[in-house]
This record gives structure tokens, C-alpha cells and sequence, in this order.
């Protein structure tokens, strides 16, 4: 009974994620940008404008230059959660590829990274004044749920271990649409039940800005307006 409800939960867990992060990208993708308003400086050509984003993507560049003490604790915890997130892959296939086997010991003890990240994150909420001022329920929550996800996934590493072997019989049974037994420990329960409750509320929650930051006009623009006019489409009607 217990496996079959968490496989369902699961199934209907990726659904709402896929579907829900497909929708707001295609959102993203149609907002129009009638403004050239690249943040300066930027670059000129659109080779440059993706190297800029990979910057930004891998290390958090505009954030390093604004604050430096949030930048460690933001890239610490997301640095820290791309090991993890990639150890994790190793559930989900029969033979791991091979650079899955190579992050296992840094994923194991990447975990410790990503609560110290998250716990600094969350700490900033509290005490700058102007962070504490703009911080609503769902930005403490969404913190609280995430180092509880962390906590409960390092619990089960470091001090209640649980059937590793029947976990990833479970989850490889999954990708083929195969009820393997699921194992009932506590803390593995939590620990689903709170990655579930991550999967659902993803695609309406301030965490879609992982995908967003693709779609920033100020990231992704180049700075060609003296080359190029942009028209927004209303100038464009008013010239007819």
C-alpha cells in the first residue's frame, strides 16, 4: 500500500513539475521586451550574451559584486546542491554513468555545504533589516522546507541508514512503471513526502527562477541599439 501510493504521488508529482515549468517557460518565452535595457556593461555580440549568462549561471557574477558575504552562502548552497542533486542520479539508473560514480563521495558531504548555505540564507531574512522588510511566509517556508529536505537526506547518510539496495530498486522501477517495494522507514518517508511537496509547488514558487534567469532582458540582450533600432510594437503602429 505504501509503495503504491508513493508511486503515484511521484507519477503525479513529475507531471504537475513538467507540465507547470513548461507552461511558465512558454510564458517567460512570449513576454515581449519592447526596451532595450541590458544591464551595462554588455556585450555586443550574441556569443558574448552567452557567456554572460554562463557566468552568471555558474558564478553568480552580478551577486558577487553587489554583496559578497550572500554570494558565499548562495553559491555554497547551490554549488553544493548540484552534487547532491547529481548523486542522487544513481537511484534512478541500473549501471550509473561514470561521472556519477566520480561525485558520490563529494555528494555524500556536499550535504553538509547546503544546509551551512541555506542556514546563512535564511539567517540574512532575519538580520539585514531591509531583507527582514520584503520577506513574506512563503520566502521563511520555502527555506524551511528545503533544510528540511537537506537535514532529513543527511540523516539518513550520516546517522538512520536505510536500504539503499530496495531504495533503488523502488525508484529504477518507477522509470518502467514497476511497483518495487518500497522501504518504510521513517525517515525515507519524510524525506519523499518533502520532495514531493518541493515537486509540487516548484513551478508557482520563487525557485522558477532557476529556468528565469534565461529570459532576463537584462542578461540577455545586446547592447546593439546603435546598430539596430528596436521599434516597440506600439511606436510601430503610431508610425503607420
Amino acid at each position: 500500500m505504501l509503495t503504491g501510493l508513493f508511486a503515484i504521488l511521484f507519477y503525479a508529482a513529475t507531471t504537475i513539475l513538467v507540465v507547470g515549468v513548461a507552461m511558465q517557460v512558454i510564458a517567460y518565452w512570449r513576454t515581449p521586451a519592447p526596451l532595450k535595457i541590458p544591464t551595462m556593461p554588455a556585450p555586443r555580440t550574441q556569443s558574448g550574451v552567452v557567456y554572460r549568462i554562463g557566468r552568471e549561471v555558474v558564478l553568480f557574477e552580478s551577486l558577487f559584486r553587489s554583496n559578497k558575504w550572500i554570494w558565499i552562502f548562495s553559491w555554497m548552497f547551490h554549488m553544493a546542491l548540484f552534487l547532491v542533486l547529481a548523486r542522487h542520479l544513481r537511484y534512478f539508473q541500473e549501471s550509473a554513468w561514470f561521472w556519477v560514480d566520480i561525485v558520490q563521495p563529494f555528494g555524500k558531504y556536499a550535504g553538509f555545504a547546503m544546509l551551512a548555505g541555506l542556514a546563512g540564507l535564511w539567517g540574512r531574512r532575519f538580520l539585514v533589516e531591509r531583507i527582514r522588510y520584503i520577506s513574506t511566509p512563503s520566502d521563511h517556508l520555502m527555506l524551511l522546507l528545503l533544510l528540511a529536505i537537506g537535514a532529513s537526506g543527511m540523516a539518513m547518510t550520516q546517522v538512520i541508514h536505510t536500504d539503499i539496495v530496495a531504495l533503488k530498486q523502488f525508484a529504477t522501477g518507477l522509470m518502467v512503471f514497476e511497483f518495487n517495494p518500497l522501504p518504510a522507514d521513517p525517515i525515507l518517508i519524510i524525506h519523499l513526502s518533502l520532495v514531493i511537496l518541493l515537486m509540487v509547488i516548484f513551478p508557482v514558487s520563487k525557485l522558477m527562477h532557476a529556468p528565469g534567469i534565461f529570459f532576463s532582458p537584462t542578461r540577455n540582450q545586446m547592447d546593439d541599439s546603435r546598430e539596430k533600432r528596436l521599434i516597440a510594437p506600439w511606436a510601430a503602429e503610431m508610425e503607420k
